[in-house]
């Protein structure tokens, strides 16, 4: 049984995870190149998913069979980032330019074709 409190919670936890996977797809759709559109599926959809667990994890109660929900959240945390920065730096090696003219941070003048961290010099 589902007392008032428990079911307002997961309700609220459903509204604000699908808020933010709306975003994250409403950014994936309007943002102009990969970096950006990355960048809001990777931070938005990340929250939005993981409002979605912890609307599980309440719904069936921490001692129930919310395990799978937590343990889909930390793992949620750990692969967004890392698969985030696998995309934006095989983009980059595959030379895909920022859209409006804009580079890469530290790096004024550098070309996305150009290795941000010092391979030509390891190289030569």
């Amino acid at each position: 049984m589902v007392s008032t409190l428990q079911a307002a919670v997961t309700t609220a936890l459903v509204v604000v995870g699908s808020f933010f996977l709306f975003v994250g797809t409403v950014g994936l759709l309007r943002l102009p190149d990969v970096y950006n559109r990355m960048h809001a599926t990777s931070k938005a959809t990340t929250l939005g998913a993981a409002s979605m667990f912890l609307a599980a994890t309440v719904y069936f109660t921490p001692a129930g069979q919310s395990l799978t929900a937590i343990v889909g959240i930390v793992f949620l945390f750990i692969t967004a980032p890392t698969g985030a920065h696998m995309i934006s730096r095989s983009a980059q090696r595959m030379g895909v330019e920022f859209a409006l003219g804009a580079t890469w941070p530290g790096m004024p003048d550098s070309r996305p074709d150009e290795p941000a961290d010092g391979e030509e010099q390891a190289e030569a």
